[in-house]
Parts: C-alpha cells; sequence; structure tokens
C-alpha cells in the first residue's frame, strides 16, 4: 500500500502513517508539502499510489482548487479530500468536483481512514488493469519501438544518433523518471556496443553512490532494445541557471559542489570525460547532480568501449589533452570544471571559434582569457584549473574543494561583489 498525501501538517502526516501501518504493515506514505513543494508536476497521474489524500487547506493553497485540477487529468488516482468539519460544504463540493470521498481530518478515526482508503485503492486497482492491457496503456508503455511495462511514456525530450531520452511515470516508484532507450536493436546473440555502455554507466554510477550523483534505477532489455531508467529533473541543468544573474559567490558554491560530486567519482577511479553545463542538473530543493556517464573511464581498467586516438566529448569544455586524444587522468574533469568556472563567472566561454577543430586547437594554443572586474580576484583560480599543462592544475579534486572552501570562507572584497 503507498499513499500520498498532500499536506503541510507533518504531525497529521504520522498520524496517518501510524494508522495505515496498523493494517499494512508495509504500508508507506509519501507526504508532498505544497507550502514548499510547490506543485505537482503537470505530468504526474499518481499512477503510483493506491490513493491520494488531499488537505482542505494549507497556507497560501486550497485543496479545492488543488482538487479541480488533478481530478481533470484523465487517469489520476482516486482521491480521498480531508475536510475540516464532517458532512462540510467543502466535503460535498469535493465529492461533486470527482473525489473519490471526504472525510473530516479533525475527527478521523484509523477504521473511517482504512474503509476509505480500501475502497479508493480498490478502485485504482481495477483501473490499472485495464489500462494495462488497454490500446492506449499498451502504446503508452512503448518507448523507440520498445515495450517496458511498469512505466507510462510522457513525451520525447531528446534524441541523439545512439538513443532517444523519455520523460514517464513510474508505477513502481510513483514518480517521474527519465528513460534512455538504445535507437538500434540488439542484433545476434552477443551484447552490442550500446548496451555495453548501458551496463558500464550503470555499474559506475551504482559504486559512486554520492548524493550528487544521478540516481540510477532500473536497467534492462525489451523487444532487442537496451534501456536505462534514471532520475528526472525538472528544474533543468546548469544552463538555464546560467541564464540568471550569478553571483561570484553563487558561482564559486557551483563549483565548489560539483568538485566534491568529482572528489567521489575519481575517488572511484572513475574520469567523468564529458563535464559541462548540460550534465549537470538541478534538483528541487537547489543541490546539484551529474549525470551522463555513457563517456565515463575507469582509469585501472581498459574497455573496448573507445578506440585509441578517437575524440569523445564535448570541444568547448574539453581538456587540451582529451581534444588531442591522449592519455588523461582526473585533471582533464578539473580542466572542464574551469572552463564551466570562466562561464559562470563572465556569461561566455573561453575559446569560440567556427568549427570544433578550432576549438580543440585553442584550448591547447591560446592564452588563458583574462577576467575583468567585478572578478578579476578570481584570476589565479581560472589560470590554474585552465592550464595547459595538467602537471600546473590542482593535483587532485579534493585539493580544488579545499581552496573554494577558502575562498568562500574570506569576506568578499570589492571585486568579488557582482
Amino acid at each position: 500500500m503507498r499513499l500520498l498525501l498532500i499536506d503541510d501538517d507533518a504531525r497529521y502526516g504520522a498520524l496517518v502513517q501510524h494508522h495505515v501501518a496498523c493494517e499494512w504493515a508495509q504500508a508507506e506514505v509519501i507526504t508532498h508539502d505544497p507550502a514548499v513543494k510547490g506543485d505537482l508536476p503537470p505530468e504526474f497521474l499518481a499512477q503510483g499510489f493506491d490513493a491520494v489524500l488531499l488537505d482542505y487547506e494549507w497556507p497560501d493553497g486550497r485543496g479545492l482548487d488543488w482538487l479541480q485540477q488533478l481530478v481533470a487529468r484523465r487517469g489520476f488516482a482516486p482521491i480521498v479530500f480531508l475536510t475540516e468539519e464532517a458532512d462540510d460544504v467543502a466535503g460535498r463540493r469535493a465529492v461533486d468536483l470527482g473525489a473519490h470521498s471526504a472525510l473530516c481530518k479533525s475527527r478521523l478515526g484509523g477504521g473511517q481512514l482504512i474503509a476509505a482508503v480500501k475502497k479508493a485503492s480498490e478502485k485504482q486497482a481495477r483501473a490499472r488493469a485495464y489500462w494495462r492491457t488497454s490500446a492506449a496503456g499498451m502504446e503508452a508503455q512503448k518507448f523507440s519501438g520498445a515495450r517496458i511495462p511498469g512505466y507510462r511514456c510522457v513525451r520525447l525530450l531528446s534524441s541523439s544518433a545512439v538513443s532517444d531520452l523519455y520523460l514517464a511515470e513510474s508505477e513502481r516508484s510513483g514518480a517521474l523518471v527519465v528513460i534512455k532507450v538504445t535507437r538500434d536493436k540488439k542484433s545476434g546473440t552477443e551484447l552490442d556496443e550500446s548496451f555495453k555502455r548501458f551496463l558500464h554507466e550503470y555499474g559506475l554510477v551504482q559504486r559512486i553512490s554520492h548524493p550528487s550523483i544521478v540516481r540510477l534505477y532500473d536497467l534492462g532489455l525489451s523487444d532487442e532494445h537496451a534501456y536505462l531508467v534514471m532520475e528526472y529533473f525538472r528544474c533543468g541543468d546548469l544552463r538555464l541557471r546560467m541564464r540568471e544573474d550569478l553571483s561570484p559567490q553563487d558561482a564559486l558554491r557551483y563549483s565548489l559542489e560539483i568538485a566534491r560530486s568529482l572528489e567521489a567519482v575519481h575517488r572511484a577511479g572513475v574520469l567523468h570525460r564529458d563535464l559541462k553545463p548540460g550534465n549537470v542538473m538541478l534538483r528541487d530543493d537547489g543541490t546539484l547532480a551529474l549525470i551522463d556517464f555513457g563517456l565515463a573511464k575507469q582509469e585501472w581498467l581498459e574497455m573496448d568501449l573507445t578506440d585509441s586516438g578517437m575524440i569523445f566529448g564535448t570541444p568547448h569544455y574539453m581538456s587540451p589533452e582529451q581534444g588531442h586524444g591522449e592519455t588523461l587522468d582526473e585533471r582533464t574533469d578539473l580542466y572542464s570544471l574551469g572552463v564551466m568556472l570562466f562561464e559562470m563567472l563572465t556569461r561566455h566561454k573561453p575559446f569560440v571559434a567556427d568549427n570544433p577543430m578550432a576549438i580543440i586547437y585553442m584550448h591547447r594554443k591560446s592564452p588563458v582569457p583574462r577576467l575583468t572586474l567585478p572578478v578579476q580576484s578570481l584570476q589565479p583560480l581560472v589560470d590554474k584549473l585552465l592550464a595547459k599543462n595538467p602537471a600546473d592544475r590542482f593535483e587532485s579534486a579534493s585539493a580544488l574543494v579545499i581552496a573554494l572552501e577558502q575562498l568562500l570562507r574570506e569576506p568578499p572584497t570589492a571585486e568579488m561583489v557582482a
């Protein structure tokens, strides 16, 4: 039994958890505080929940308004509306609007709650069973030609030569997720390269297990297509944040968080090799997470995932040694972070040219661009990160973390004020 409680009262959430756990020992109550977390994503149908409990009111919010827009979402889970008083106007209005039932919050006993939840969950179970086998349901479980049961396709997010990226709703987790699906089918009995890459990425991320690393939930093969299920970031990536006004302090804080995540990545013996703003995602709470370890490589393990001398990555953020197909160590990721820091401070990339090879050449030969006021005092940090020779950069992500922490502890100078 899994319930979604939309309420701002943590104590009431604990009471609901107690009541349902007495009936279902493994019951789970997920609380969504609308005063803190805001609206539910518009694509969300709560299909991974057996019922939804919706409070009548919270600061700056009314349950009836939420009820109207939630029941308008075709396929949304049954809603039990929690009223202030028994049989009040709001309760009758809620049922008229489409709530499965209405209960008095202040006089709610365990028996009433369990009975209402049981009826709502039975309705949800029937709806799920019908949807899974209906033509619409079967179609909604298709991703790039592969049928992946337990996931509802919301929309295509992006496509590349190798894979398609979809937004989906997971019945198992009760949340929106992203599914990466290989575009080409597996041929023969051997694992193809795309599935090897998915296995590689899944194994690396699961082994790192750090708060600032994307969460991966599932890996599989369906209709001869490999797929990878991962965390969804509705706030977007660092590129969007960089379009807003970022103070020098903001840029340093983001750089510190990325450096700490790289510290964990490198400690696991892994190089990311494709660090860029589009691979740094923002969670709802404002924290960052690194994604896309498809090009990541374990330093101690030679894998036949890339050919010697071939260039993989994004030229704007590539270290000189990566751009020239040379041996890499963890300092290549620190160079990429230096490019991102420069861009956060100045609103433009350090090296720009008409074609990728020209950009790669500039990373190796052109001098590091100079910062101007009000961020001029950070030039030594940028110079060290963007040094042409890896030996002249910070020796590790840990050393960079120490330097950034020290900069953030120091009182802002005139040059540091945006």
